[in-house]
């Protein structure tokens, strides 16, 4: 889990990924604080090394990790982070706020579990279009790109909630800094070969006032990043 300046919700997301179902499975909660300055960082750090966050119901069957960075180096070095100290079968990506709803994990870990893929998207679009249509008209383009460079067959492909077997996050090395990780993780699975399947999830999403952080400038980032990476293959 990236965080950075999320002390609103971090600990009501805490308390809802403790409580997810996640298939029965134990889950080790890998917390990266991106230097945070809004009180987010002393929350995180008093969790290191606890089983679960008080007030919840449930734990999550192994330590809380907590990791801080020194500098705000942006979620894809988090990311990196959170996966360098990683030791589970699967991996999950799981955004610091309130977007996306960890009741969505058993469907997630369904396809996975069942040997039907190693790798899982939970799609926004997949049961209609949950944000605004500028947002939907910039991930859409994104997703095209993706889907005419790579071959892929996506609907979502920056989506947050990514999920992987152990194996194949060995296989891939990442060098992304900030919101550009999202197009490589994708880029570089697909050149693996790996089929990803998506199922769909809901979204609740917010506006940059309420703390949304992605921008345009993103966008033509995560765009520029695709054209090179395929252009490297």
């Amino acid at each position: 889990m990236p965080v950075y300046n999320e002390r609103e919700f971090l600990l009501q997301i805490l308390g809802r990924v403790q409580q997810a179902h996640a298939a029965g499975l134990p889950k080790r909660l890998i917390i990266v604080d991106d230097c945070s300055d809004d009180g987010s960082g002393e929350i995180i750090s008093s969790l290191q090394g606890k089983a679960a966050v008080e007030g919840f119901d449930g734990g999550f069957g192994a330590l809380i990790i907590a990791i801080r960075h020194q500098s705000n180096q942006g979620k894809g070095a988090a990311l990196r982070s959170g996966f360098a100290v990683s030791t589970g079968d699967i991996v999950l990506i799981q955004d610091a706020d309130l977007e996306y709803d960890p009741a969505d994990y058993d469907a997630m870990l369904e396809p996975i579990l069942a040997g039907r893929c190693k790798v899982v998207y939970g799609s926004r679009f997949l049961q209609g279009r949950p944000t605004r249509v500028y947002l939907w008209l910039a991930n859409k383009i994104l997703t095209m790109a993706a889907n005419f460079l790579l071959g892929t067959r996506l609907t979502d492909m920056e989506t947050c909630y990514k999920v992987f077997t152990r194996d194949v996050l060995a296989e891939i090395q990442l060098h992304s800094s900030g919101f550009d990780i999202e197009p490589e993780i994708t880029a570089k699975i697909a050149r693996k070969g790996h089929d990803i399947v998506e199922v769909p999830i809901s979204y609740q999403g917010r506006r940059a006032w309420q703390g949304k952080k992605i921008r345009w400038s993103d966008g033509i980032k995560a765009l520029k990043t695709l054209i090179r990476l395929r252009l490297s293959s």
